[in-house]
């Protein structure tokens, strides 16, 4: 039997890669402590619940597909006291059964099959979330990794690729605060690639999902870019999402913001391919994305352990506490080796840098690193970030 051969050379996924690589290997410690996922472990705000249950008989009927009203005039709200930006909810904006969909339909919407008479290009940071890749094969567009390091600021630069190849670019991913360096873009970033997008024809979509856990002053995002340009809203898509803001990762929430004419074209897809979520749980989105208070607080607790990995990590070399995102991005020599040695020495659990990226003529950005989550409760981070530093770093 035929076999489709898009996907042919996905290497394995990263979570089952890192069981792969540890095997039966026994942890070192006997409170191992888990520091591989981004899964929130924050308690979610008290009143979800409360409102799933006054909007039960809501299971009952079809969602609507698109969103609710109540939930995209909360998402609108929560754009303008964000990011100072006026969106249109019944046109400017999608509700999404979770960010990830977005990210993968919105290729499929918005990417032509040709750019200029060639088969288009979808850029990505390197290292990166992994659909980025995924969603550029489906459509037959090339996936090209740009690497993001340090030299770079965590962040692509798209500016000094070939123009020939800027050219035939449909659509350009970007990540900020960045999983999983931390790293943020900042108004000047945004300014020049908007710029850039305009020269070269691209649609920017900026996965801006953990983008309200941070310290210090919040990170600026792209519709604030849009909204000092004067940019064609059609020229990104921004996508936002419930997960790591509202400990909700479990209530599958997130949505798209563009201009019409993105979101016509999302939206058509969607009747079609769309999976909405349930009335009660729409409603349950819309009332998080009105309140702030559970998202201060939450902040404040990922604030007490970035505290903290200061206190553990701070002064050696190499290593950076980002002001944004809850992951460490650690230099190690090896990141296959550490992570082997961390398990089976002192029972902490790691990600190999090199599973979230790809290999390049200039090398996997990721190999000489880790990335640890900081979702664990504080006592449970201290404790793993010390082990970690006595046993790498020491």
């Amino acid at each position: 039997m035929n076999s489709p051969q898009r996907f042919a050379e996905l290497p394995e996924y990263a979570f089952p890669r890192l069981r792969t690589l540890l095997g039966d290997l026994a942890p070192g410690h006997d409170a191992p402590v888990e520091m591989t996922i981004g899964d929130p472990r924050h308690a979610p705000p008290a009143f979800v619940a409360e409102v799933i249950a006054a909007h039960s008989a809501g299971f009952m009927g079809y969602p609507p597909n698109d969103g609710a009203p109540a939930l995209l005039q909360a998402c609108a709200g929560w754009l303008s006291r964000r990011f100072g930006y006026s969106a249109d909810p019944a046109t400017e904006i999608l509700a999404l059964n979770g960010t990830r969909e977005g990210l993968y339909n919105a290729s499929m919407a918005l990417c032509p099959e040709v750019k200029n008479g060639q088969r288009p290009a979808i850029l990505m940071p390197n290292p990166f979330y992994q659909v980025y890749a995924v969603s550029s094969l489906s459509v037959g567009a090339e996936p090209v990794y740009v690497n993001a390091t340090e030299a770079s600021g965590h962040l692509p630069d798209f500016a000094a690729l070939d123009p020939a190849l800027l050219d035939r670019t449909a659509v350009v991913y970007v990540c900020s605060p960045a999983n999983p360096q931390g790293a943020t873009a900042s108004m000047a970033y945004w300014s020049d690639l908007l710029a850039l997008a305009d020269k070269h024809d691209f649609v920017i979509f900026a996965d801006e999902c953990y983008a309200e856990i941070y310290r210090g002053d919040a990170p600026t995002g792209v519709l604030e870019a849009v909204r000092e340009t004067g940019a064609d809203p059609d020229r990104v898509v921004t996508f936002q999402s419930l997960s790591k803001r509202s400990n909700l990762a479990g209530l599958r929430s997130g949505f798209a913001a563009s201009g019409p004419g993105n979101i016509a074209r999302m939206k058509q897809l969607r009747a079609y391919a769309g999976a909405p979520l349930s009335l009660p749980l729409q409603m349950a989105a819309a009332a998080a994305w009105d309140d702030e208070a559970h998202v201060v607080a939450n902040r404040a607790l990922y604030a007490a352990k970035f505290e903290a990995a200061e206190q553990i990590l701070g002064g050696i070399d190499g290593v950076g506490i980002p002001d944004a995102g809850f992951f460490l991005w650690l230099p190690v020599e090896d990141g296959e080796a550490a992570t082997l040695r961390l398990w089976g020495e002192v029972g902490v659990k790691v990600l190999p840098g090199a599973y979230l990226a790809r290999d390049t003529p200039a090398g996997n950005p990721g190999t000489p690193y880790v990335r640890a989550a900081l979702v664990a409760p504080l006592d449970d981070t201290v404790a793993g970030l010390t082990r970690l530093r006595d046993c790498i770093y020491t």
